[in-house]
């Protein structure tokens, strides 16, 4: 290489190592200040695919654990009405075997038809009100619940809950156990002359008499149901045809007598469970059984949703982690390993400055030969 001022080839090359040494110092930098190997897709562009693709996955898995969780609250919260439900099953069925023996008076089967009417109310209130969220669960319109517990948009990635079928629907199973009885009057129109009606269920009779005669099915039942007696027996209501439809409270069979003047007996309703007698009380434990059993059945298949959802929240977390860490193997900077490429590209910077000052001395020996 000649001699020469006017270009200086040992500054150019010095120069041109020490901006690759730059470069090389300041992603070593970048990536020892943000712990990540890939800062932009120039470091690592599949990497960087590869990545986002597990971060995304990552991220809908965790949310995907999060509805897992909500599904275990859901078929706890069901799983507490339904517990409920079987206490008062249990409680009624005390009642049945308590009426199946005949040293009971009639005030005292009175007596467990009220609390058995108390029971079956309670029961439907409890499917009723038993709700997640504002969704009714034990009212029978639950139906099928869908929870997605993956991060996939397929079939394998969700769980369905089924709260349907016989023991889910709380206000049936009190339908089925119906301890109250009812009898269909038929009203002839024009023809409600009397002001003295009498009603009769089990050992039960009241008679009710009226200031003045009803004109109407609704005003004869209006007026029934404001006489204290008979409310504490019965309630009564018109239907659509304009019947008079009359419900004993006391757990125990209508009478199918006419009760008064232009209202003439039609069909009875027996209550599936009663107590008005042995045999009744031990047809209702049977029925009672029934119930209990629909109901157990129902616990145990919430009993399997419950470890269902805990074995999906644990595969979840499972991959969560493996996932995590495939991530972290792409993104993450091994600190040591930088820090030595870092240490490298110092030391060379220092170098490759001192050798450029050398080289940007060196046409100034040209200036000899022109002394």
């Amino acid at each position: 290489m000649g001699f020469s001022v006017n270009t200086n080839l040992d500054a150019l090359n010095t120069y041109k190592n020490l901006q690759n040494t730059q470069n090389s110092l300041s992603n070593s930098l970048a990536k020892l200040s943000s712990g990540l190997r890939i800062n932009n897709a120039g470091d690592d562009a599949a990497g960087l695919t590869i990545a986002t693709t597990l971060g995304s996955q990552v991220s809908g898995l965790q949310q995907a654990s999060r509805n897992a969780q909500d599904g275990t609250s859901v078929v706890q919260t069901a799983d507490g009405a339904l517990s409920q439900a079987q206490s008062l099953l249990g409680r009624l069925r005390d009642l049945a075997v308590q009426a199946a023996n005949d040293s009971n008076s009639t005030s005292a089967r009175t007596a467990i038809g009220t609390e058995a009417t108390s029971i079956k109310s309670e029961l439907t209130r409890l499917g009723q009100s038993t709700n997640f969220n504002g969704k009714t669960l034990l009212d029978g319109t639950a139906g099928s619940l869908a929870f997605q517990v993956g991060a996939d948009g397929n079939a394998q990635s969700q769980i369905n809950v089924s709260l349907s079928g016989a023991g889910f629907d709380l206000t049936s199973v009190a339908t089925a156990l119906g301890s109250t009885s009812t009898g269909t009057y038929a009203v002839t129109p024009g023809s409600l002359t009397a002001t003295a009606y009498t009603f009769k269920t089990g050992n039960t009779s009241v008679a009710v008499t009226l200031g003045t005669a009803p004109t109407t099915t609704q005003g004869l039942a209006d007026a029934l149901n404001a006489n204290s007696e008979f409310a504490n027996a019965f309630s009564a209501t018109a239907d659509a045809s304009n019947n008079l439809i009359v419900a004993s409270k006391l757990g125990t069979a209508m009478a199918t007598t006419a009760p008064g003047a232009g209202v003439v007996a039609g069909s009875v309703s027996a209550a599936t469970v009663q107590f008005d007698t042995a045999a009744h009380a031990q047809s209702a434990i049977a029925a009672i059984d029934t119930q209990i059993s629909n109901v157990s059945s129902a616990r145990s298949t919430i009993g399997a949703l419950e470890n269902r959802f805990a074995s999906a929240i644990s595969n979840i977390s499972t991959s969560v982690t493996n996932l995590t860490a495939a991530k972290s193997r792409i993104t993450d900077v091994d600190m040591a390993s930088e820090m030595v490429n870092y240490s490298r590209a110092n030391i060379l910077a220092q170098s490759g400055t001192a050798m450029l000052a050398q080289a940007n001395q060196a046409p100034q020996l040209a200036l000899k030969l022109l002394g």
